[in-house]
């Protein structure tokens, strides 16, 4: 025979209770979600961050390559050329002499990319020569051309001679260095001391404001 008390233990949840209970649930489930979506977006937004700074730092070290193995040459006026729009520079590999050129390339939304842009490496006065000229003439979509870094508002060169900067495309010092081939001296450009490079970044890319790389070329 049970008892009223047995009868009061035995008694279920109301449907008032389980409603509860679930509503409890769905706000914790909530909760949970919410922060790990933070947690996931925090993590792409660094990985992010990550891969851009390495690929920036990866960019610059290139850039710095480059000038590091300038090398003079009777067969083209300049070593490293500056005309506003790219820096052209004579760099040796070990396969020869090689014409790098770093150029700036807008876009249609008012943005750009730096594209460097990098021709065979060559070993005779000729081949050098058409390289040169192919270097004057690039569109940014040519065989050789990569897209090294995007999201830039522009950039700026500037020289550094006669113990102080100036703009790229101020008139260079111009020397006597090597001759032709008949002997005769030729008028070159005399090389920088040191290059400097203003990159600025437009708003969203991920990186903010200037960064300015000072390249000291060794004579």
């Amino acid at each position: 025979m049970s008892t009223p008390a047995a009868g009061r233990r035995l008694r279920g949840f109301t449907l008032v209770e389980v409603l509860v209970a679930m509503v409890v649930m769905a706000i914790m489930a909530v909760m949970a979600w919410q922060g790990v979506d933070g947690i996931v977006r925090t993590r792409d937004a660094s990985q992010a961050r990550l891969e851009q700074t390495l690929r920036l730092n990866t960019v610059m070290a290139q850039w710095e390559q480059d000038l590091a193995s300038m090398q003079e040459s009777l067969t083209v006026p300049y070593t490293v050329a500056c005309d506003g729009a790219s820096v052209r520079i004579v760099r040796r590999t070990p396969d020869g002499l090689q014409i790098v050129a770093w150029s700036f390339r807008p876009d249609e939304n008012g943005g750009g990319a730096w594209v460097r842009w990098a021709g065979p490496s060559v070993t005779t006065t000729g081949e050098l020569q058409d390289s040169w000229l192919r270097s004057l003439q690039l569109q940014g979509t040519e065989v050789g051309s990569l897209k090294t870094l995007t999201g830039l508002l522009g950039w700026q060169v500037y020289f550094y001679q006669g113990n102080g900067w100036a703009n790229c495309q101020s008139t260079g010092n111009v020397g006597t260095v090597g001759g032709t081939t008949t002997g005769t001296p030729a008028p070159r450009i005399k090389p920088p001391d040191g290059v400097r490079i203003v990159l600025s970044f437009a708003p969203g890319s991920g990186l903010s404001g200037d960064l300015t790389r000072d390249t000291l070329l060794t004579p």
